[in-house]
């Protein structure tokens, strides 16, 4: 009877080890910031015997840090589940991911889309072709996504964004996003060409795959909608998702599985 334990126990424990990905954190050389930039990298279990992955840079949201997302412990799970890379940097407190004029040590575009990009492509087995690569976040991070993707189409071929902040201006006094651009009463050109909405006319129809989604209890529920109405007008394809939710973990960690499930289709074309 003990030897049939032992044998069941050892089966189950081989069940529950079988998926293996491997997390590291690691420092990101930022020559814009002058910095080392701490990022979360996990890798799936079949990593090693793989030749090249997609990657999917997943961006945390205001106040949070490149270990927010795997503390809530979805993110390794799905890396095995597709065969996907998952890379989660520290973009600030506050950065909301720009280039910011007013703040030289917040350069988190140009790390985000070009140094760590570079570095991921160096020292990982990546894909290394814009139809590899996606980006998504939620809150900050969701804005961050559609910003950084929109602007640099020649990096990303997959972009989303779950409650993101797709239109900031409703919102001059909130976030830190002042100190990055300026105030707006003072500043207002800074907020009207750095804000996600309005920069849907440099999207070609087709040629970016696009997922958003938004809680209808969520503060950011009517920007959201607004961005999915301009980009129907305009005819840019993208999928669309509203459902109950507000701006918290029960629905970021429900909303990210359909983003991988997306994306993975998206790299699978």
């Amino acid at each position: 009877m003990n030897r049939t334990i032992a044998v069941i126990a050892g089966l189950l424990l081989l069940c529950t080890t079988s998926h293996a990905y491997k997390q590291k954190e690691v420092n990101v050389r930022s020559e814009k910031m002058d910095k080392d930039v701490p990022v979360t990298v996990i890798t799936p279990d079949g990593y090693k015997k793989g030749k090249a992955f997609p990657v999917i840079y997943l961006l945390h949201g205001f106040s949070d840090n490149q270990q927010t997302w795997t503390q809530k412990g979805v993110v390794g799970a799905l890396s095995d589940q597709y065969d996907i890379i998952f890379v989660l940097p520290d973009g600030g407190y506050d950065s909301w991911y720009f280039d910011s004029e007013m703040t030289p040590e917040y350069q988190y575009e140009t790390f985000v889309s070009s140094e760590l990009v570079a570095y991921m492509d160096s020292n990982y087995k990546t894909v290394k072709d814009r139809k590899g690569r996606a980006i998504t976040g939620l809150s900050m991070g969701g804005h961050g996504a559609l910003y950084l993707g929109t602007r640099h189409q020649d990096v990303f071929g997959s972009m989303g964004a779950m409650s993101g902040g797709v239109d900031i201006r409703p919102f001059p006094e909130n976030w830190g996003i002042s100190k990055r651009l300026g105030a707006m009463s003072e500043c207002p050109e800074n907020w009207e060409k750095n804000t996600v909405i309005n920069l849907t006319h440099l999207l070609e129809p087709g040629a970016m795959n696009i997922i958003v989604d938004c809680g209808t209890e969520d503060f950011f529920f009517e920007v959201n909608c607004a961005l999915h109405d301009k980009l129907l007008a305009e005819k840019i394809p993208h999928e669309f998702y509203t459902r109950p939710g507000y701006h918290n973990w029960t629905y970021w960690l429900n909303a990210i599985k359909y983003q991988v499930l997306y994306f993975n289709g998206c790299f699978n074309k």
